[in-house]
């Protein structure tokens, strides 16, 4: 248990707390709310940057950080964007649902996907690729914009960004997966032959 992965243990018990915050504003419009859970929001991104600076340069890394640290931040990215996503109106402005669709659908692709070629291949080979890390940056942005209750035009502009990116990361993914499949020797069909007496 190394210090990175205590930071990461951490975020994830951030989310909990980061949804009550959320709704309970939803329902009382109290600004105390709104800005705790802005708070633990930018908290959990920060030390998003610290468990990977400690990981890197500290010799920290470990299967377990490998697992928790995307897990971590799939947790509070998605309960933000389902949360904000509820009708809380007139305190915050809704997320469009097909955004939230949108980053769901590709997780579950993607997770499933992930299941799939571990038991096919024994091990997976996730390579982050520069249009998922846009993807999650507009996705955070549409959260931090949505708490923020700046300009609702642009906040479909954000989600509409967001979406898109979502999509072509999840396609570039897919294709991985499916090299990473096709390279397996359990991919390949067997042949058998059949033998018998001459007629």
């Amino acid at each position: 248990m190394t210090t990175a992965n205590k930071i990461t243990i951490a975020r994830i018990l951030f989310v909990p707390f980061f949804a009550v915050l959320v709704l309970y504003y939803g329902d009382t419009g109290s600004e105390i709310y709104r800005l705790g859970a802005l708070l633990l929001f930018a908290v959990a991104s920060i030390s998003d940057g610290i468990d990977g600076y400690l990981a890197r340069h500290y010799n920290q890394k470990s299967k377990l950080g490998a697992v928790l640290d995307p897990l971590a931040d799939k947790l509070l990215l998605v309960c933000g964007l389902v949360i904000l996503t509820f009708d809380n109106r007139p305190y915050l402005e809704p997320l469009p649902l097909w955004l939230t669709v949108t980053v769901f659908s590709r997780d579950l692709l993607l997770l499933i996907g992930l299941v799939v070629i571990y038991y096919s291949c024994g091990a997976v080979r996730v390579r982050p690729h520069f249009v998922g890390k846009i993807a999650t940056v507009l996705q955070m942005t549409c959260v931090i914009w949505a708490l923020l209750k700046w300009d609702a035009e642009w906040l479909i502009i954000w989600s509409f960004g967001a979406a898109t990116a979502t999509i072509i990361s999840a396609v570039i993914y897919i294709r991985s997966g499916v090299k990473q499949l096709s390279a397996s020797p359990s991919s390949v069909a067997s042949h058998a032959t059949k033998t018998g007496e001459g007629r």
